[in-house]
């Protein structure tokens, strides 16, 4: 009974069909099934590795382990049916399948695990940024990643058609006519988008910065792929475009570590010689006494048609306005209060008319 049985299973697994036998195919199909078992398997206990929650360069594994994770099932079909071709007589159409599938899918999957690279690089750049408490946009490094990927797929649709054996010279002039016709309708865009990347890597000024664009001035509330956004003393909001910035001289107050000041005063032509004498220091002793200024100089300018000018220079060690101008007014009303002191009389501008007979 058992030889009646085995005779019976060897001639069907004898049995040959395109030029293989059942026993054949049975092997081939074994083979497959524990190729993909045994991939998936290795890959599972990659990803349990480099998702431990200790260990040291936790960042880089979880970078690793998303670069993984974009490989899939299609991957694991392609090396089983590298080993299905090594065990059955499969013919010439099989390995130029295998062949043309071999590059699609290695050039898809390299894009991906470059591309999920590109996504940590990005990522983790923009987060060491803000950690640093540094408020410039991070919208120019991700539309640089987004550009990155797109470029990686053009390159990998490229790589793809040239090893299948198409002429890519017809399309890639075709490209390259269709990108400047683009280019030509989309210039002004373009203009803002690569401004911003110049705004982005020169960092001429940041978000909380406060700028001063020829007769417009504001504080940058966000720096955008087109525009930057600034909102005015007046409290509306102000939209630059990014082109319009990099061509126009800025001046960011921000990055004063202190304010230079300078202003001016006139007292009469009637003030006394040794009043006059008096002034300049009268102007440094005020100026010592506010505790975030500097006196710099002191100067009895020049001769006015109506009065006689005085120049004052003196630095407040902050950049912040409102303390200008409070130091400032303290400064006026402790002049006013000495020079009425002293009986100095600030000139004001007025005319002496000589009658003569």
């Amino acid at each position: 009974m058992f030889s009646n049985i085995y005779l019976l299973l060897a001639n069907a697994f004898g049995y040959s069909v395109w030029g293989n036998s059942l026993g054949l195919y049975l092997v081939a199909l074994l083979a497959l099934v524990l190729a993909i078992l045994a991939l998936q398997g290795i890959k599972a206990v990659a990803l349990k590795q480099l998702n431990k929650k200790e260990g040291r360069f936790k960042k880089e594994r979880k970078a690793a382990a998303q670069a993984i994770q974009v490989i899939g099932w299609p991957l694991y079909l392609l090396i089983g049916f590298y080993l299905v071709a090594a065990i059955l007589d499969t013919g010439a159409w099989f390995g130029r399948l295998l062949h043309w599938l071999t590059i699609i899918l290695v050039t898809y999957y390299f894009i991906r695990i470059l591309q999920s690279l590109v996504d940590y690089t990005v990522d983790r750049f923009v987060s060491t940024r803000r950690a640093k408490g540094e408020g410039t946009s991070a919208s120019a490094i991700k539309l640089l990643g987004r550009i990155v990927k797109g470029l990686l797929w053009a390159v990998g649709l490229i790589i793809v058609l040239q090893n299948l054996g198409y002429n890519i010279s017809a399309l890639a002039a075709g490209l390259g006519i269709g990108g400047l016709a683009v280019a030509f309708a989309l210039q002004n865009i373009l203009a803002d988008v690569f401004a911003s990347f110049s705004i982005y890597f020169d960092r001429p000024f940041e978000v909380g910065d406060f700028i001063v664009i020829g007769s417009d001035s504001g504080v940058v509330e966000h720096i955008g792929i087109k525009s930057t956004r600034l909102k005015t003393l007046e409290g509306q909001e102000l939209v630059v475009s990014n082109r319009e910035l990099t061509e126009s001289r800025v001046h960011n107050y921000r990055k004063m570590g202190r304010r230079r000041i300078v202003f001016e005063f006139g007292v009469e032509y009637s003030t006394p010689q040794d009043k006059l004498v008096k002034i300049p220091d009268l102007i440094k002793d005020i100026i010592s006494h506010q505790e975030m200024a500097e006196v710099d100089r002191v100067h009895f300018k020049e001769l006015g048609s109506y009065s006689l000018n005085f120049e004052v220079v003196y630095y407040v060690n902050d950049q912040d306005y409102n303390l200008y101008m409070n130091i400032q007014q303290m400064i006026n009303l402790e002049m006013k209060e000495k020079f009425d002191q002293e009986k100095i009389v600030f000139a004001f501008p007025r005319q002496d008319i000589c009658l003569v007979k």
